[in-house]
């Protein structure tokens, strides 16, 4: 059943009609809500394999559908199915991969594969994924690998991967979007896209870094493919270890951004990961103190590997918001991303997010309750401090494979932080201050107003400031909500940016005190037992909102953030289960959140 299904007792999301329930791709024009996942590695990955995984792309599907997998060894199975799902195998070493599970493929006899297939030993693993991946992949002029066995392979490979997606594809039941990764890693800095393509027209061969060296390189390849039929979008994530880079002032030759950067990248960068495995990337609490909330789920240990150390220019705030200015001054906003989420796992687990079931993601380094408080993902992050990934909302007409695209290229998506709150977000000029109680309150909200994603501009007779309809409900498994919060961005006329989070409406009857603080909403979890009461919260808020500091003249977006009330986090629930001490070096609870996209308005 589509998501929708799951959630019609908590109807304030929805608009009631047979279009909200159906089973087949019917169309709905007032949106269904799909959760997905959009970025995960199978044994087609070499630093999957590597860590044990022999999950195949049609097993990852399996799992998003629901069905029982063996992980390490052990069956595992998701507590929910997802809706949609992408398989964002490295295309770098595809083609190593692929002969590496077919005997009869060229290649598989390579004797540096061959050695790969014989390896045990984990820190045997890691001396050769060094030896011979890293070095060379984390370079200015990476190289194919000794052991590449050619592009044929490679177009096989490709094949194989198409061929998994469309297997599994059942149109208004389960959408796959055929899909790769662009792995680009410079002097260690993260600068990796996940390429979504919208339907079965794709490139007969996906290129790599060892091709497409920059990311203007991959932008004017995905244009060139765009010309001739193929439909696409490339989607950057861990901007949190991008050393400054994802977010720069210049482009890869050290120029500064121009018109034609800010604009090629606008077109096919519509969306970018919030959250995933490691670590969340909306802020950092050092460079956002006056967010209360600006210190989930930091993954500091990333800063130890690399020179990966945290840059307010790592956060997709400071993106989104610096895109305001690069528009006052170029014309055109390089920046103007939805949010989604992702989990990254090198499992071949599909948007596998529960707190509660989190086995790891990275094979043998993390594949034990003791591993995971001791062990680190090499080279990358403190297995402990490792989240267990993030999921994205999809607002889309029906379960199809170009209607999820199209959401996600309209922006019209949210990420969460595994959690399955739903979140809905609008603005307009002339919202009456009760439509979020009104039966008729979508087809209002989008007949006089915009969702999220979309731009807002100045148009007919305006009431003041804008006003936004925000509507969130609980995940029906999970935890009641604390409380809704708008985040404004802004870029003064000297090209100064600004932000600031606001409370919009909160569970019970707590108010601000004298500093503006909202008091906290309280905690229920039990530390003995890893468990928590929804005693607290509400399972579903919504408010219309105006912008008390409005001025018309000023560039803003706005994005809604919801937070759950607190919860264990994965580490306690593991130490409970296993029987070992509660960490004292990270959070026993967190309080879990979705993010919208964000609300554009420009003068």
């Amino acid at each position: 059943m589509p998501t929708i299904y799951r959630l019609l007792p908590i109807a304030l999301l929805y608009c009631v009609s047979s279009y909200a329930v159906a089973d087949g791709p019917t169309e709905n024009p007032l949106r269904n809500l799909y959760f997905g996942e959009t970025h995960v590695h199978t044994a087609y990955s070499l630093d999957a394999f590597l860590g044990g995984t022999r999950q195949t792309p049609s097993d990852a599907y399996r799992a998003a559908k629901g069905e029982t997998v063996v992980v390490n060894g052990q069956p595992h199975r998701m507590r929910r199915p997802l809706d949609f799902a992408a398989v964002t195998d490295h295309v770098e070493y595809l083609g190593e991969m692929y002969a590496a599970f077919n005997p009869g493929s060229p290649g598989h006899d390579n004797p540096i594969l061959q050695q790969l297939l014989a390896l045990t030993d984990p820190e045997e693993r890691r001396r050769w994924f060094m030896k011979y991946v890293i070095s060379n992949s984390r370079s200015a002029t990476p190289k194919r690998t000794e052991f590449f066995p050619g592009e044929d392979v490679v177009r096989s490979g490709w094949k194989s991967v198409i061929a998994a997606a469309e297997q599994h594809y059942q149109p208004g039941v389960f959408s796959t979007l055929i899909a790769f990764e662009w792995t680009f890693v410079l002097n260690g800095g993260n600068l990796h896209r996940n390429i979504l393509f919208r339907d079965s027209t794709v490139p007969e061969l996906p290129l790599s870094r060892y091709e497409l060296r920059t990311e203007e390189q991959l932008w004017g390849w995905l244009e060139q493919q765009e010309k001739a039929g193929v439909k696409a979008i490339a989607i950057p994530h861990n901007s949190n270890a991008s050393k400054g880079m994802m977010f720069a002032e210049t482009n890869s030759a050290g120029a500064p951004i121009d018109k034609a950067y800010a604009r090629l990248r606008a077109h096919f960068e519509r969306a970018i990961e919030v959250m995933q495995i490691k670590g969340n990337s909306e802020v950092h609490r050092n460079f956002w103190r006056a967010d209360e909330f600006s210190d989930y789920e930091n993954a500091d240990s990333i800063g130890k590997f690399s020179g990966r150390v945290p840059a307010k220019e790592n956060y997709v705030r400071y993106g989104v918001v610096k895109g305001l200015a690069h528009e006052q001054t170029l014309g055109v906003n390089p920046y103007k991303l939805g949010f989604v989420g992702g989990t990254d796992s090198h499992n071949g687990i599909m948007g596998d997010t529960d707190e509660d079931n989190f086995v790891g993601g990275h094979g043998l380094e993390d594949a034990s309750a003791k591993r995971r408080q001791t062990s680190e993902v090499g080279g990358w992050i403190a297995s402990r401090e490792q989240t267990p990934g993030s999921l994205t909302g999809a607002w889309a007409t029906s379960n199809t494979r170009e209607a999820i695209w199209d959401a996600i290229y309209n922006r019209e998506t949210f990420a969460t932080s595994g959690s399955r709150i739903a979140v809905r977000l609008f603005g307009g000029w002339n919202y009456a201050a009760d439509l979020h109680t009104r039966p008729d309150r979508l087809a209002q909200a989008y007949r006089h107003g915009v969702p999220m994603g979309a731009d807002m501009k100045p148009a007919g007779k305006r009431d003041g400031a804008p006003r936004f309809i925000v509507m969130a409900s609980k995940d029906a498994l999970g935890a009641n909500l604390d409380r809704i919060q708008i985040i404004k961005g802004w870029v003064d006329a000297q090209g100064s940016t600004h932000d600031k989070v606001f409370d919009v409406v909160w569970s019970g009857e707590r108010r601000p005190g004298n500093d503006g603080k909202l008091p906290a909403v309280g905690n229920t979890v039990d530390l003995r037992t890893a468990s928590y009461q929804n005693s607290i919260g509400e399972a579903q808020l919504a408010t219309v909102w105006q912008d008390p500091e409005f001025d018309p003249s000023v560039q803003a977006l706005y994005y809604a953030r919801v937070i759950e009330i607190p919860t264990p986090r994965w580490t306690t629930y593991d130490s409970v289960r296993a029987g070992l001490p509660l960490l004292d070096n990270v959070p026993a609870t967190i309080a879990e959140r979705a993010w919208s996209s964000p609300i554009w308005y420009t003068p």
